[in-house]
């Protein structure tokens, strides 16, 4: 039985992080009420806001907390799109806006460490001035580390480089009963007993509360193209990714969408894309370590893209073309915000990605629901935007009823095809209808077991990933 935040428990917090660190105000704590799902209607309040600066205090707090049987919901920049840190049980958030100091950049053993809540746009400025920088880009800046780092978040240079997890060297959490653990370290590879370091990545603050970690970075490469390809439809588009990758064109991002979705974030932004023909496009961004490798590389694209149905080659050499590009595909979610009810996240293999795209035009048609939808083309992450709109853009009078046959048949779809329910934004609280669906009865019972070992009194955000 969780138990409420009394006067008593707000004293011992207030003891525990001083009182300007405590929240129980409702006004003050809406902010701390929701994420970034679309639907305002998921939003619960809790009960206290504690703003720790230190790992020692957050241990405190969780030792309280499980002395009393307090829900934890552990908040970064609260960027996530599955309700992974809404408060469902009330209790205490968690916050670790104030845990935002880079303790160290280490150029000789290229390795960063840093408290969970520093910003990505703080970590990404602070490398730049090293000349170093950090290959995953999961797109919203205000995202912390720490986050990142509990929903393993990927974003578009996962084709190249891999998501999170795979820069993950070292962190430092607490557990439920206020234990810290210093997991991993400076180091590249590591044998040594079982690998609790990968089992908290991506457990969504379920395991324990990351407070700090150290991640690998990289040389800035010395050279970089965005290129746009414009195709006549998504199949052509599609088509080209896997014989680029067979002919050794290994780009850092190659993204999909289509002409409708880029007007809408063209609209949203009062800015114009460079290219007028094509219904669907990829935008692909090469590295090297000059200009004339990459040059190279983009001649060799050019020619398979063209052979592959490609319309036109726009190559955006120009620093601030390729900014508007990026900035534009990077709007597109807040453009599209207004009408959506959910954005998907499903990964496939990328040969499954085109007839998935074929299933969701069908369930378009057959529902007459609009559902913009784009992604990542060489990883085979897809997010399908299920929206309040009709496919011809009238409002959808019944689209509650509408969303979760919607949802369901686009998920059906997608295990079917070998795909999983998340490839970035995690589980929380919207997806875990589905996990069952995606995974293994015996893997999620083991699941339950890792968590009961860990969280025994169930007080680490509770009602996130299963129940």
């Amino acid at each position: 039985m969780r138990a409420k935040v009394d006067h008593e428990a707000v004293k011992a917090l207030e003891e525990i992080v001083g009182s300007p660190h405590v929240l129980t105000d409702r006004q003050k704590m809406e902010d701390y009420s929701h994420d970034e799902y679309a639907l305002s209607s998921l939003r619960r309040y809790p009960e206290a806001v504690v703003k720790p600066d230190s790992t020692r205090q957050v241990a405190a707090i969780l030792r309280l907390a499980r002395e009393k049987k307090i829900p934890v919901v552990t908040r970064g920049g609260a960027t996530g799109l599955c309700g992974g840190t809404v408060p469902v049980s009330g209790g205490i958030v968690l916050s670790l806006e104030r845990m935002n100091r880079i303790v160290e950049i280490d150029k000789e053993n290229l390795m960063a460490v840093c408290e969970a809540g520093v910003t990505l746009r703080d970590f990404y400025q602070r490398l730049k001035e090293e000349n170093l920088f950090f290959p995953p880009h999961p797109g919203e800046e205000s995202a912390t580390i720490g986050g990142t780092v509990a929903t393993n978040a990927g974003g578009a240079r996962a084709v190249k480089y891999g998501v999170v997890r795979n820069f993950t060297r070292g962190m430092e959490v607490v557990l439920a009963d206020g234990t810290v653990l210093a997991l991993g370290g400076k180091i590249l590879k590591d044998s040594t007993g079982y690998n609790l370091l990968n089992l908290l990545i991506g457990s969504e603050g379920t395991l324990g509360v990351i407070t700090q970690v150290t991640l690998s970075v990289m040389p800035v490469p010395g050279s970089q193209m965005t290129i746009l390809v414009p195709y006549e439809d998504v199949s052509c588009a599609l088509a080209t990714v896997p014989e680029l990758l067979r002919r050794g064109v290994l780009p850092l991002a190659i993204e999909f969408v289509g002409r409708e979705v880029i007007a809408k974030a063209e609209a949203y932004l009062g800015e114009s894309w460079p290219v007028s023909a094509g219904n669907c496009f990829l935008i692909v961004i090469l590295e090297g370590d000059d200009d004339e490798q990459v040059m190279k590389t983009g001649e060799k694209l050019s020619e398979i893209c063209l052979a592959r149905g490609a319309l036109d080659i726009f190559a955006a050499e120009a620093r601030e073309k390729q900014e508007s590009i990026l900035r534009i595909r990077s709007m597109v979610y807040e453009a599209l915000k207004a009408d959506t009810i959910e954005i998907l996240d499903v990964v496939l293999p990328r040969t499954e990605v085109e007839p998935h795209l074929k299933a969701i035009a069908e369930i378009s048609r057959r529902e007459d629901i609009w559902l913009p939808t784009y992604g990542h083309a060489a990883d085979g992450n897809v997010h399908t935007h299920i929206t309040t709109r009709t496919a011809a853009g009238s409002p959808l009078k019944d689209w509650e009823a509408l969303y979760p046959r919607v949802r369901k048949a686009i998920h059906d779809d997608a295990r079917k095809r070998g795909g999983r329910a998340s490839g970035e934004h995690g589980i929380g609280l919207v997806k875990k209808e589905y996990l069952g669906m995606f995974v293994d009865p015996a893997a999620l019972q083991l699941m339950r077991g890792i968590r009961r070992v860990f969280d025994p009194d169930g007080i680490l955000n509770p009602g996130k990933i299963f129940d």
